[in-house]
């Protein structure tokens, strides 16, 4: 049905067909409301193509390379390991293709949706216009406006950057030859999971990063941790380093000039990943046309029902800040479609924010840490157990890392969890279930859990409960 105008009349719009857009454009449609949901680019939003699903196919590569090279640990004898790039990657694209094409089906499938792709932008608090992507444009007016249009990575100021081949999370994905020595510029959670990765693909790594630890936001005996693991496999990394200037080096090379506690060096490399954070997708979509507003970052305010301040306008997953995991992405969606379809009262005050560092080991984080808990003046009684006491680790022959818990002195709760360790985040979503249930850390503690697992070691990890 169209206006006068020309303008297409839907009951919503749904702009991104990520982890939050494309199942609520289904819901939508279920609920016989005619949807139209844009998608710029490919179906399934960063997770599917450039996020989770090719970064850990390709971890789970790097592991077997790892294990392989490693095998005479475990009285097992093999010939030279050698990694081919490019099966890795075709094996990686075939998964992201497999989810994507299902992503889309979905869409296809659902009654009262329409899938139309082109890049989106507002004409007015109602109108959205799309810029089709083979040509031409159309026009469409709805009641309710959702925007899911996520983020992408970000590119530091760096002298000389535009004049050498620089690759982010989602170009380095699709190299074919292995790099000889990849400069990693960034150590958070991409940083480190591509970092560990092309090492153990057989490629020379130095990762730089700016801070005086890794991973800023975790505890100080997490970070070093961490630190020493990936230095244990061969990682170079530098921290309280900038990088200064960039240039290339002869025909296939480049030089990175850095500035750190030692003074000026300069690094020579043959590929330069930029893993230095995200930017938000808002560019494009003339949100001042509909008068929603951003924070100075570009991203979209939201309160805790998602809604933007202006009526019937939402934004959901990575585009409006916070926590940028899918798993969130995904919550927003059943917010929304509690309150909108269900007539019920979600918000996102006091979510549980679990998330998981897919290096190897894993690191498994939920709720307060040490230094959150010092910031945040509340005491806490600490548990701590090193997985070289985990039976199932020893036997598995992976003891590196730690586990600890945070407990409420007065109700016995547990307050959080960070689990570094084999299978760091399934452990991690153990706890979170007795958290969710508001059990006393004494559930766990006493729990029967099957022998050997690595669920059990929750048993010795909370008697270790300091006073």
């Amino acid at each position: 049905m169209s206006d006068h105008g020309g303008t297409e009349v839907r009951d919503a719009i749904v702009i991104g067909t990520g982890q939050a857009g494309k199942p609520l454009a289904r819901a939508l449609g279920d609920a016989g409301l005619e949807t139209v949901i844009v998608e710029r680019d490919r179906v399934g939003g960063s997770c599917i193509n450039y996020g989770c699903t090719p970064t850990k196919t390709m971890v789970a590569s790097a592991r077997v390379a790892h294990l392989a090279r490693s095998a005479t640990r475990w009285g097992v004898h093999t010939g030279e390991t050698r990694v081919e790039l490019g099966e890795v990657v075709r094996r990686k694209q075939q998964v992201v293709e497999s989810f994507r094409d299902g992503s889309r089906r979905g869409l296809e499938r659902t009654e009262h949706v329409e899938l139309v792709m082109g890049q989106a932008s507002f004409a007015s608090a109602d109108v959205v216009e799309v810029a089709l992507s083979g040509g031409g444009t159309r026009r469409f007016r709805a009641p309710r406006i959702f925007v899911n249009t996520g983020t992408r990575p970000a590119r530091p100021p760096i002298d000389g950057l535009d004049d050498v081949p620089a690759y982010d999370n989602t170009t380095i994905m699709d190299l074919e030859q292995l790099p000889r020595h990849l400069l990693v510029l960034g150590g958070g959670y991409v940083g480190l999971e591509f970092g560990q990765m092309f090492r153990r693909f057989g490629s020379r790594v130095t990762l730089v990063h700016r801070g005086q630890r890794l991973l800023e936001r975790e505890d100080d005996d997490v970070s070093e941790a961490i630190l020493e693991i990936l230095r244990e496999d061969g990682l170079e990394l530098l921290l309280e380093t900038s990088a200064r200037k960039v240039e290339r080096a002869g025909k296939h090379g480049l030089r990175l000039a850095v500035e750190g506690p030692e003074g000026s060096r300069t690094l020579e490399a043959t590929h330069l990943l930029l893993a230095t954070g995200r930017t938000p997708g808002t560019d494009g979509l003339n949100l001042a046309a509909a008068g929603v507003r951003t924070d100075d970052r570009g991203y979209i305010r939201v309160d805790e029902r998602l809604r933007t301040g202006v009526d019937g306008i939402w934004a959901l997953g990575d585009v409006k800040g916070g926590p940028a995991f899918t798993h969130i992405s995904y919550d927003d969606f059943r917010i929304i479609r509690t309150n909108l379809l269900e007539r019920g009262d979600a918000t996102t005050r006091d979510r549980l924010v679990p998330y998981t560092l897919f290096t190897d080991p894993q690191l498994g984080r939920l709720g307060l840490n040490e230094r959150q808990a010092a910031a945040a003046g509340r005491p806490v009684r600490v548990a701590r157990l090193s997985m070289d006491n985990v039976a199932r680790a020893i036997e598995a022959g992976e003891t590196r890392g730690f586990m600890k818990a945070l407990v409420e002195p007065d109700s016995g709760r547990i307050l959080g969890c960070s689990i570094l360790g084999l299978e760091g985040g399934e452990v991690a979503a153990v706890v979170q279930t007795a958290m969710m249930g508001g059990l006393p850390y004494t559930a766990l503690a006493e729990a029967v859990f099957a022998h050997p697992t690595l669920a059990e070691s929750l048993n010795n990890l909370f008697s270790t409960l300091d006073d």
